[in-house]
């Protein structure tokens, strides 16, 4: 049986959306960063030909021959004394005794270098490609045929360059790309997953407020109905009584239609859909006229009110007031003795005392949250008077008096007119 609620699966949501955004991310960058390694590759390769290619080239146009093998514009080239080392081979052709640079950057093989250049006389091509140094090291090297004036080959040059300085290069490069990938897809990811939260926190949290506010309404109208279909069956079973039980039966109807008002303000409160509707109003005729026409019985209302000017939406303010004193003269008394309420108006402030059993002050901030409350109340309506308090930049406090009974103050801001 699946318990999660839609808002938990909507937040398991944020974890999906959060996973498919860093994958995508994570793709993209793999495929960026395997096209950098690759090219950062690439342009080292290029570099190392570019070397090799410029003292063959070099070199081919310095040799003389006019039967003979001269080397004397090659002893006297810069080319002759650095990096890439060179060779020119006979390579098969007629003998003649070989020329090497005299810098020597990679030990080579004799028989390498011979094989290298036997190959680019007999093809009279072109042979490049990696080979092994004498320690191992891994070089590239090119061996470029020479030809006479009558385009027969007599030697090649062969020259190597090391590729050590490039695949270092390369692989800090790498290193560095993988780093910062990797770097990357951290914090794209938890970009996402802050991105991803932001945008479902409002559908969350209107998913929480309507299961909270649909799990209220089921328990707050549950012993209303409950005692409602109870009425209704004693005055089928017992006609004769239907008189005396009618009277209850619309009291409660009255107040399970004033729970689900109260149910409808509070999810709209929540929701902000709420619109004020802000006016000037006497504070002290408003709370004598609530007293006035709200029922009592077995209660005693008394009202000590000074003239008080505030802005406020009239219709809110009389909810919020009218919740407070039935709260009162519901639970503000011990079994089976009346209640006595008295209200005070006075500096923007609504003052409603009883001398019921009190409140727990430790468990007030959830009789405000979670509609709990010392003296059987749901305590909703207490939640919609501190909302529409905050709504007009107001409290609502309680504490308990010293000789006993609670006290809930609901203050305003007095309006400056």
């Amino acid at each position: 049986m699946n318990t999660h609620s839609s808002a938990d699966r909507l937040r398991k949501l944020r974890w999906t959306l959060t996973a498919l955004f860093t994958v995508m991310n994570t793709l993209g960058l793999v495929v960026f960063a395997w096209l950098l390694i690759t090219e950062d590759g690439d342009q080292g390769e290029e570099r190392i030909d570019a070397a090799l290619t410029q003292v063959t080239s070099s070199v081919s146009r310095l040799v003389a021959y006019d039967g003979t093998v001269g080397f004397g514009l090659v002893n006297t080239d810069v080319l002759n004394d650095r990096c890439p080392q060179f060779a020119i081979l006979p390579g098969g052709a007629p003998a003649f005794q070989p020329h090497f640079s005299r810098a020597n950057c990679v030990p080579m093989s004799m028989h390498l270098l011979n094989g290298l250049a036997t190959e680019a006389v007999k093809t009279g091509k072109l042979v490049q490609g990696h080979q092994k140094a004498a320690d191992g090291a891994m070089v590239k090297v090119r061996a470029e045929p020479l030809r006479d004036g009558d385009g027969k080959t007599f030697a090649a040059v062969v020259a190597v360059q090391s590729t050590e300085a490039e695949d270092a290069a390369h692989t800090r490069f790498t290193l560095l790309v993988i780093g910062g990938t990797v770097l990357l897809v951290a914090v794209l990811g938890f970009a996402g997953h802050l991105l991803s939260g932001r945008s479902i926190r409002p559908a969350a949290a209107a998913l929480q407020q309507q299961e909270v506010l649909l799990a209220e309404t089921a328990h707050d109208l549950r012993t209303p109905v409950a005692a409602l279909r109870a009425l209704a069956e004693t005055a089928m079973a017992n006609p004769a009584q239907s008189a005396e039980l009618l009277p209850r039966t619309v009291r409660l109807a009255a107040r399970m239609g004033g729970i689900i008002d109260d149910l409808l303000v509070r999810a709209r409160l929540a929701a902000g859909v709420e619109q004020l509707s802000i006016q000037p109003i006497w504070l002290d005729q408003l709370v004598v006229g609530i007293v006035e026409d709200t029922a009592t019985e077995n209660a005693e209302v008394t009202v000590t009110a000074a003239p008080t000017k505030v802005n406020a939406d009239p219709a809110l303010l009389q909810r919020a007031i009218g919740n407070l004193l039935d709260n009162a003269v519901r639970y503000g008394r011990h079994p089976g003795s009346k209640a006595f309420v008295h209200l005070t108006v006075a500096g923007g402030t609504v003052t409603v005392a009883d001398h019921g059993p009190g409140i727990d002050t430790t468990m007030a901030g959830d009789a405000f949250d979670r509609f709990a409350s010392t003296g059987g109340s749901s305590g909703l309506g207490l939640s919609i008077v501190r909302w529409v308090a905050q709504a007009h930049g107001g409290t609502l406090a309680v504490y308990n008096a010293d000789e006993g009974g609670a006290i809930f103050e609901l203050r305003f801001p007095v309006s400056p007119n």
